[in-house]
């Protein structure tokens, strides 16, 4: 395998995108092979879109979602962790892989993404889950678990501060935080996919060193929809705000992971989190991690929270 890195910058100059995303270290489980086991099933939203999702497993029900530009497939070494105890699901996101794709910008407001969740939970069967996000799949989780408290008993997040936190870095960025950033805007550019040359190939670069599973990215990326990954940038309103927004208190425990290494979601952010909610708070933070930490972190992060989750269990 060539070093990630240098792969990266041997590309086009304009794949600044791809420089969020580390290579996954190597695992000791066979993802592909969990991949495989995974039921696929869909769930109809509000607004009429099809949402995939793969669950596999018993138990409490613990749903899972992913980031940008991400798929379900990144969640396989915590599913594989889990799923002897737990059912485990984890949810293509509109525009993504198998799910819906649709074209305008404003399908994919807050509102609809929300509403995505809520429709897989109502076809699971469940009236309450513990809810998983990471990045996008992180600031979705956030604002359910706020807008939807009696349908998440438990919440996790992975390298995606609170909103109040995310915002307040944003409003108040150092020089060098906003040069972090800058993707931000790249992305919400119309012309963003053949500005950034974003293609299948060049999204499933990170996982070449796992043959079976770079094919599985590479072939969910095949199906997606580009410009509906980078609509949710375009159709969010907090990347325009001029300061922090006001959210309700949670009430439910909190899990959290944060690789400090992370540039595009800064740890300034974790900042007065324990102020915003109510229940138990843990923060795992790990240095010389990178944004996704359910990757470069795989077997910490697994057995982190299935460590918290049984200790919880009724």
């Amino acid at each position: 395998m060539r070093d990630f890195s240098n792969t990266v910058r041997s590309c086009s100059g304009a794949l600044l995108v791809l420089l969020l995303f580390a290579a996954p270290l190597a695992a000791s489980v066979d993802l592909a092979h969990v991949a495989s086991r995974a039921t696929q099933k869909t769930a109809k939203s509000g607004d009429g879109v099809e949402i995939a999702y793969y669950s596999l497993g018993e138990g409490p029900t613990v749903l899972f979602l992913h980031g940008f530009p991400d798929l379900w497939l990144t969640w396989t070494h915590q599913m594989g962790a889990l799923a002897d105890s737990y059912r485990v699901v984890a949810m293509d996101l509109r525009g993504y892989n198998r799910s819906g794709q649709p074209e305008e910008v404003s399908s994919y407001e807050m509102d609809h993404l929300l509403a995505d969740v809520n429709a897989v939970i109502d076809d699971l069967g469940e009236e309450s889950i513990t809810l998983v996000g990471h990045d996008w799949g992180g600031g979705i989780a956030w604002r359910f678990a706020m807008a939807h408290p009696e349908k998440v008993h438990q919440l996790v997040i992975c390298n995606l501060t609170h909103p109040r936190g995310y915002e307040t870095v944003r409003i108040n960025a150092t020089p060098e935080q906003k040069a972090n950033m800058q993707y931000i805007e790249r992305i919400r550019d119309p012309e963003a996919v053949s500005k950034l040359g974003i293609t299948p190939e060049r999204l499933a670069l990170r996982w070449q060193s796992n043959p079976d599973m770079h094919e599985l990215y590479l072939e969910g990326y095949r199906r997606s929809f580009f410009d509906g990954m980078m609509h949710y940038y375009r159709a969010a309103d907090m990347f325009d705000a001029t300061e922090p927004g006001d959210y309700p208190q949670l009430p439910m425990p909190v899990l959290q992971f944060h690789g400090l290494k992370d540039t595009a979601v800064h740890h300034d952010g974790l900042r007065d989190t324990w102020n915003w909610i109510e229940s138990d708070y843990t923060l795992v933070t790990l240095p010389g991690i990178g944004h996704n930490v359910q990757n470069e972190a795989a077997e910490t992060v697994s057995q982190t929270l299935r460590l918290w989750l049984d200790a919880r269990r009724d």
